[in-house]
This record gives structure tokens, C-alpha cells and sequence, in this order.
């Protein structure tokens, strides 16, 4: 089966690394060129534009930074969206509102092709060390097939049922990480103003019931003030923002994710948009001072 892959950013990068190195025939595009080198140098095809990459495969990936881009890549306000997309499978890998993929899949159908929802739980390296989290939306013979193309990227695949319920299922699950992550750097915030040692406080949750992946990694960031991007503080601003949008289209409270938003919104703000989320430590700061 050919394989297109669109967005060779922090995560698309080393997710489409994955798949050329376990032998996948890819054909790749990135709005910047010279993040498909690497992709090149591994024996991947870069087309010149996105139509390159549709007219090369079967399958195309997607994994673009928001809607926004996404339409503009797959020119879907033009004629030439209907050629791209006919006969295809689109797998939309990354995170956008639940709606506006509804809507895509419908266009994509009403053209004559097929779609799939399959947005990743997992930063830069679970991206890079294959141990990304698929949550799948679509059609049941749809995810026969593209199932066992994300097993190079992916540790685990989760059936969600139909479109969108892969992205909604990808919001429930960022509720719990941004929480988790805000409180910890939340943690680490009241422990430095009581004047504990930070590295007891790492070492105490490490050995603790609560201790998990995530927090160990995030909690050495805490730790050593490494902000440098697993997670940016833009990219959890833009999920949180989802989360709180479609708690408030289904008329339920989202008082942590409300509280988080603002949060973030105060780190980008400060000009910390491009550090990893735990960087959200400093809005906590900037307002003890």
C-alpha cells in the first residue's frame, strides 16, 4: 500500500521517520522543505505539494498543526479538493475541533473517498520512540486497513466507534494530561516557596502510587528548568481551548480545563508560547510576586 504523510512537524517528523524506517513506501510534504531532508535521506519520496503526495497514494496521513492549515493544505474551499481526496483514505492524525472533522469527513465521502480519525496521545519522544496512543474513529472496514499502517508509530491503537468520536476520545484524555501537568508544576510551586528541595519532591512522587511516565518526565523538567519543547505551551493553549469549547457546546462545567486556560494563555502571553507546557510554572510564579 502507498502512503502520503502531510506535516513533518515536532510530532510528524519522527512519526513519519518511524514508518519509512520499518520499510513503509512514503511519499512526504512539509510547508517548510527542509524538514522533509531527513525523511529523504531515509528513502522517502518528497513531493512538491500536497497534490504530489495525493497522486503518489493510497493512504495519506495527516498531521497538520490545526483546521486552519489543514484546509488551506487540502484546499477544501476549492475544485481541486474533490480530485485530491477521491479513492483515498484520509487519516487525520492530529488534534482539531470534533465538529470541524465531521464536516471533513463528509466532504470527503461526498467525494468519493474514505476517512479516518486517528489523533495520538503522546509528545516528542513517545513520538520518536514509537509509543504513541491511536485513538481511531471511522468506518469498521476503514480501520481494518489503516490499523496496521500506524503500528510503526504507535504502541497501542484504541477503537473509538464513528467519526468523531476519536477526537472527542483525544480531548478526554488531554483533560486528564493538562490537569496532571498543571498540577504538578503546581506542586513543584508551592514546594519552592516552602523552601522544600525540589529533588526530594521528584523523588517522593517518583516513589509514590501517583508516579507515571509523565510525570517523571515532566516532573525532571520541573526539576532542572528545562522548558526545552516536548509539549508546547502553544500547543496545549490550542487543546485546552478545544476541550473548553466543546464542554461548553455540550453544556457541561469544565472547571480545571477553565482554570488551566488561563494559565496557559498567561505563559504564551509572557513569551513562553514555544517552551514545553511545563513551563505553565511560570504563570504561577508571575502571580506570587
Amino acid at each position: 500500500m502507498t502512503v502520503g504523510f502531510l506535516g513533518l512537524g515536532v510530532m510528524g517528523r519522527p512519526m513519519a521517520l518511524n514508518l519509512v524506517r520499518a520499510g513503509t513506501g512514503l511519499t512526504v510534504w512539509n510547508r517548510s522543505p527542509a524538514a522533509a531532508e531527513a525523511l529523504r535521506a531515509e528513502g522517502a519520496t518528497v513531493a512538491a505539494d500536497p497534490a504530489g503526495v495525493f497522486a503518489r497514494s493510497e493512504v495519506v496521513l495527516m498531521m497538520l498543526a490545526d483546521d486552519g492549515v489543514a484546509d488551506r493544505v487540502l484546499g477544501r474551499d476549492t475544485a481541486a479538493f474533490g480530485d485530491l481526496v477521491a479513492g483515498r483514505t484520509l487519516v487525520h492524525m492530529g488534534t482539531t475541533a470534533p465538529a470541524w472533522s465531521r464536516g471533513l469527513a463528509e466532504q470527503v465521502h461526498d467525494a468519493g473517498g474514505r476517512y479516518v480519525e486517528a489523533p495520538v496521545s503522546g509528545s516528542r519522544v513517545p513520538a520518536e520512540t514509537a509509543q504513541l496512543v491511536a485513538m481511531l474513529a471511522g468506518a469498521d472496514d476503514d480501520l481494518d486497513r489503516v490499523a496496521p499502517l500506524l503500528r510503526p508509530m504507535c504502541r497501542e491503537t484504541v477503537r473509538c466507534g464513528p467519526v468523531p468520536n476519536g477526537l472527542l476520545m483525544k480531548l478526554a484524555v488531554n483533560t486528564f494530561l493538562i490537569s496532571m501537568v498543571t498540577g504538578l508544576a503546581e506542586a513543584f510551586h508551592f514546594a519552592g516557596r516552602h523552601r522544600l528541595d525540589p529533588a526530594c519532591l521528584l523523588a517522593a512522587l517518583d516513589a509514590g502510587p501517583m508516579a507515571s511516565p509523565v510525570s517523571r518526565l515532566k516532573g525532571r523538567k520541573l526539576l532542572d528548568r528545562d522548558f526545552t519543547v516536548q509539549a508546547s505551551i502553544r500547543d496545549v493553549l490550542y487543546n485546552n481551548r478545544l476541550i473548553v469549547e466543546a464542554a461548553e457546546r455540550a453544556g457541561i462545567p469544565s472547571p480545571l480545563l477553565d482554570a488551566c486556560l488561563e494559565l496557559y494563555a498567561e505563559t504564551s502571553a509572557a513569551g513562553h508560547a514555544a517552551e514545553d507546557m511545563a513551563a505553565v510554572i511560570r504563570a504561577l510564579e508571575s502571580r506570587s510576586h
